[in-house]
C-alpha cells in the first residue's frame, strides 16, 4: 500500500513539474517577445553611443538563449558572412596610421555587432514569420509616429526644447542626423500603407498614419530620404498590385492612391506656402556645392575608389579624414573597402548581393509575399541609397536585411519542423 503511494506521488509531482516548466517556458517566450518589442522601440531613441538600441540588443541575445530559441538552415549563410567579415574588419582596423586606433576597432566593432542583428531577427522572425513580424512591426510603427511626430511638432516650433531635435534647422527627432532620421521612417510607413491597400477597416486610421509618417520625412529636407520614401512606395503599390490585389483590390488601390495624392499635393501646398518652408525646400532641391567639383561628394568618391584599390588591407575606419580630402565620400561601397579591406568589402557585396536576390526568390512565395513586398520595397532603394551615403551602421538596414532573410527562411531546424508541430499538437489533443 505504501509502496503504491509513493508512486502515486512522484507521479503526481513529476506531472506538476511538468505542467510547471511549460508554464515558465510560456511566461519566458511572452518576456522575450517583450523585450523584442522594447528593442526595437528603442531603435529611434538614439541620443547617445553607444545608444539604448545596442544594450538591449545584448538583453535581447540572453533571452534568446534563456528560451532556446531555434537557428533555422537558410539563414546560416548570414553567419558564414559574419565570420569572415570579422576577422578582414580586425585587420583593416590595424591599418591606421592617423585615427587613433581604439576609434577603429569601436568603429568596425560596431558594424560586426549590427551584423549579428540581422542574423538574430532573421532567425526571430523565421521562427513564426506572421506573429513575430507583427511584433517587429507594432514596435517599429509605434516609434516611427513618435519619432514624427516631435520631428514635425519641433520644426514647427510647437513643443518646448524644439532646438534639441533640430539640426540645421532640419527635423531630426531623437536622432544625430536628419539624413538618418528620414530614412528610419519609411519602413514603417511601407508596412501600413500594404495594409490600407488589403484591410476592410481602419483605412482612415492607417491613412492618417501614412500621412504623418510622410510628413515627418519631409520635414527632414533629406533629398535621399525624399526619394526613399516615393520609391518604396511606387515599388509597394506596384508589387501588390502586380502580385497580389484582385480586380476589386485593384480598383481600391487605384482609389486610395488617386486620393492620397490629392491629399500630399494639398499638404504640401500648404507647408510651400510659408515663406520660410518654401525657401528652405528650394535650397534643398537645388544642386549643392559639396555634390560638385573634384573636391565635392561625387569628385572625392573617385579619389576614395582609387585609395581602395592601392590597399587591399584597407585604410581603417575614419582614416580617409586624415587624407588629401578630409570630408568622407559618402558612398557605402568605397567606404566599406576603406574600413574593412578588400575581403570585408567584398563580403559586404555579397550580403547586398545575396539579400537582393533572396528577396526576390521570395516574392514567389504566395504565403509569404504580403509580408515580404513592404520590406523589399525599402530594401532596393536602401541598397542604391547606399551610393551616395554611409549606410554601414544604420540600425534599420541590418534590421531591414534580418527581416528579408527571415521571411524567406523556409527551411525549419531539425526537429522544429511543421510536421513535427503538427503531431505534438495531434498528440497533445
Amino acid at each position: 500500500m505504501t509502496d503504491v503511494l509513493s508512486a502515486s506521488s512522484a507521479e503526481n509531482l513529476t506531472s506538476a513539474q511538468i505542467r510547471g516548466r511549460a508554464y515558465m517556458s510560456a511566461v519566458a517566450s511572452k518576456v522575450f517577445v517583450a523585450v523584442v518589442w522594447i528593442w526595437v522601440f528603442s531603435g529611434g531613441l538614439v541620443f547617445f553611443e553607444p545608444s539604448l538600441y545596442e544594450v538591449l540588443f545584448l538583453l535581447t541575445l540572453g533571452m534568446m538563449v534563456a528560451v532556446r530559441m531555434p537557428l533555422f538552415p537558410s539563414t546560416l549563410p548570414l553567419l558564414g558572412l559574419i565570420i569572415p567579415f570579422t576577422i578582414f574588419a580586425t585587420i583593416a582596423a590595424f591599418q591606421v596610421r592617423h585615427a587613433p586606433l581604439t576609434d577603429a576597432l569601436i568603429f568596425n566593432a560596431v558594424t560586426i555587432y549590427l551584423f549579428l542583428t540581422s542574423f538574430f531577427v532573421a532567425n526571430f522572425i523565421a521562427d513564426a514569420p506572421e506573429k513575430r513580424l507583427a511584433v517587429i512591426r507594432n514596435a517599429y510603427v509605434a516609434i516611427a509616429i513618435v519619432s514624427a511626430a516631435i520631428g514635425i511638432l519641433a520644426y514647427l516650433r510647437l513643443m518646448p526644447n524644439a532646438d534639441m531635435f533640430l539640426r540645421y534647422d532640419r527635423a531630426k527627432a531623437m536622432f544625430k542626423d536628419p539624413n538618418v532620421y528620414g530614412p528610419f521612417l519609411v519602413l514603417p510607413a511601407m508596412m501600413v500603407l500594404r495594409e490600407l491597400f488589403f484591410q476592410r477597416k481602419g483605412q482612415l486610421v492607417s491613412g492618417a498614419i501614412v500621412l504623418l509618417i510622410m510628413l515627418g520625412v519631409f520635414v527632414s529636407f533629406s533629398r535621399a530620404a525624399w526619394g526613399h520614401f516615393a520609391a518604396s512606395a511606387f515599388l509597394v503599390f506596384v508589387l501588390c498590385f502586380l502580385l497580389e490585389a484582385k480586380a476589386r483590390i485593384q480598383v481600391r488601390m487605384l482609389t486610395i492612391a488617386i486620393i492620397g495624392s490629392i491629399l500630399v499635393v494639398v499638404m504640401l501646398a500648404g507647408l510651400l506656402s510659408v515663406p520660410e518652408v518654401r525657401e528652405f525646400f528650394e535650397l534643398r532641391t537645388m544642386s549643392q556645392d559639396y555634390d560638385t567639383g573634384e573636391s565635392g561628394r561625387f569628385g572625392r568618391q573617385g579619389y576614395a575608389f582609387d585609395l581602395a584599390l592601392d590597399h587591399p588591407l584597407g585604410l581603417g575606419p575614419t582614416e580617409f579624414t586624415y587624407l588629401e580630402i578630409s570630408e568622407q565620400p559618402h558612398n557605402t561601397y568605397v567606404t566599406v573597402l576603406h574600413g574593412y579591406g578588400w575581403g570585408g568589402g567584398l563580403i559586404y557585396y555579397f550580403l547586398v548581393a545575396l539579400t537582393f536576390w533572396r528577396g526576390l526568390i521570395g516574392l514567389r512565395d504566395p504565403e509569404r509575399r504580403g509580408l515580404l513586398i513592404p520590406v523589399f520595397a525599402v530594401f532596393i532603394p536602401l541598397a542604391l541609397q547606399s551610393a551616395i551615403i554611409d549606410t554601414d551602421h544604420w540600425r534599420h538596414y541590418f534590421l531591414v536585411v534580418g527581416l528579408i532573410w527571415g521571411i524567406t527562411a523556409h527551411s525549419a531546424p531539425p526537429g522544429y519542423s511543421g510536421l513535427t508541430r503538427k503531431r505534438t499538437q495531434t498528440s497533445t489533443a
